[in-house]
């Protein structure tokens, strides 16, 4: 297949599945084979795209022309394909979780669930395989809708208002700024294409660029950049799984990948790193340390989980601020470790709950001896999510903190120090709290006529979380490949 025919066959494949499982929904063993193997075959034709990716014959294809000039238009580049990848690749064990997790639940609508499901996964892959922002906010507003049902899916009371509050803040967001940058990018460029170094340069003088980023910051509120990050917390009402596609998969992983692609082909890193971003970086400073000392606050596993999302994806926002390749580098990786790290927390959460019916910190005391290798996935996660070796989430806290000493803020590599220790704060006390605190008798959680263990879980959600933790392990390895794929497109001339 060429290039151009596998991009299609990414957007195309997943929406095809979503088609295919409302067809067999009655047959809940053929409906969730289904789902297994359009992940599967997602997870190939992205895979091919990647190992197949020439720069030199990376041709857009155009599939329409609405306006003159106004395009709609698909093209493969590094950053798009790193994302397209994280996607695809956590498609197949998230939907193996899921099997596990909703047949345990007993879960409702679970024909719709998986149908959705796909359907996000394909507006994923159009943004992730956009060649312009008019393409880019097409799929990007597809998959605020197409993520809602998911979000309300246990439909009460809660879920309706906790999924009213999701598609009010992605919506006014991208209506309001985001849609307005982009309007204010296509008078001032004449072009909405995705060019690398940027189309911005001398365009506007640098206190309008600086603006516009703000714009763009918070109009992708997909990035959940505080204060406008009140949709996350709010989503957790969701089933877990729907909270790891949340958080790991698709939609924020689409906020910050939106602003990483922005950087890049829209602004250029030169100019933002002449200090259009600065105040940005403050902005993105304070979210990742406030965030972190909410999350500290909440006895509540997602509610903890979620909180560390908005601080982890404000690092993100933070590369982008920087304006320097290497900290672009950090921003894609922390993409893919992120992803990987937090997807093993969510699907720890969510075993937890099916294991032990518990959903609190304070209420997990004592039980790592019943669950113990799920605790040490966990581990894994929260210790990659952390940003220390031997795992993936060591190399974007490291490239940010070079970054942060190549432009001398010496305050910077100080919080990035604090979000490290933060993070372990909130996150390892999971474990502490299952490994070496008993349970008290008085605890109105404590059951001791009922016994749980491993046993007690459905395989199929047990094996997920411990692929991705050890996928933590595998990617602080890997990272150099990572980069040396996306270095030529972000002008980073040697590996650090």
């Amino acid at each position: 297949m060429t290039q151009h025919q596998l991009m299609l066959a990414a957007i195309l494949l997943p929406f095809a599945t979503a088609l295919l499982i409302l067809v067999t929904g009655r047959w809940q063993n053929l409906r969730e084979a289904v789902t297994l193997v359009g992940a599967a075959g997602l997870a190939i034709v992205v895979f091919k795209l990647i190992a197949g990716f020439d720069a030199a014959a990376a041709a857009p294809l155009v599939l329409a022309e609405i306006l003159p000039g106004f395009k709609v238009m698909l093209r493969a580049e590094p950053i798009g394909l790193v994302f397209a990848g994280v996607a695809a690749g956590l498609w197949g064990l998230n939907s193996l979780y899921s099997i596990g997790y909703m047949r345990a639940e007993h879960a409702p609508r679970q024909t719709r669930f998986y149908a959705c499901f796909a359907v996000a996964l394909g507006c994923a892959m159009a943004i992730a395989l956009s060649g312009n922002l008019a393409t880019l906010f097409v799929a990007y507003e597809a998959l605020t809708f197409a993520t809602y049902p998911l979000v309300v899916h246990w439909q009460s009371e809660g879920a309706i208002q906790g999924a009213r509050r999701y598609l009010a803040y992605l919506v006014a967001t991208s209506l309001v700024p985001f849609l307005g940058a982009i309007v204010w990018t296509w008078i001032a460029a004449g072009t909405l294409d995705f060019t690398p170094g940027g189309i911005l340069d001398g365009r506007l003088d640098d206190g309008l660029l600086a603006v516009l980023l703000f714009m763009f910051a918070y109009g992708v509120g997909k990035a959940a950049l505080m204060p406008l990050h009140g949709w996350l917390p709010s989503a957790m009402v969701a089933p877990t799984p729907v909270s790891a596609l949340l958080h790991a998969v698709a939609v924020v992983k689409a906020g910050v990948f939106t602003l990483l692609k922005i950087a890049v082909y829209i602004f250029g890193i030169e100019v933002i790193g002449r200090g259009v971003g600065d105040l940005l970086v403050v902005v993105a400073a304070a979210s990742v340390i406030v965030a972190s000392l909410m999350a500290m606050t909440k006895d509540d596993l997602k509610a903890r989980l979620a909180y560390s999302t908005v601080a982890q994806l404000a690092m993100v926002t933070l590369a982008v601020a920087l304006g320097e390749p290497i900290a672009i580098a950090a921003g894609v990786l922390q993409l893919v470790m992120h992803a990987w790290g937090k997807i093993t927390l969510f699907f720890g959460a969510g075993a937890i709950q099916l294991a032990t019916h518990k959903k609190r910190l304070s209420e997990i005391a004592g039980i790592g001896a019943e669950v113990p290798l799920l605790m040490v996935a966990i581990l894994f996660g929260a210790l990659s999510v952390a940003g220390l070796p031997p795992f993936g989430g060591m190399w974007p806290k490291f490239l940010l903190i070079e970054a942060a000493v190549d432009k001398d803020m010496t305050v910077l590599v100080v919080c990035l120090g604090l979000s490290t220790l933060l993070t372990l704060g909130y996150l390892v006390p999971i474990v502490i709290q299952a490994f070496f605190r008993a349970p008290h008798d008085d605890d109105p959680h404590h059951l001791p006529e009922k016994h749980h263990e491993e046993g007690d879980l459905p395989i199929l959600a047990l094996i997920p979380p411990v692929v991705t933790a050890a996928g933590c392990v595998v990617l602080f390895v890997a990272a150099p490949s990572i980069l040396a794929f996306v270095a030529p497109v972000i002008g980073l001339g040697g590996l650090p």
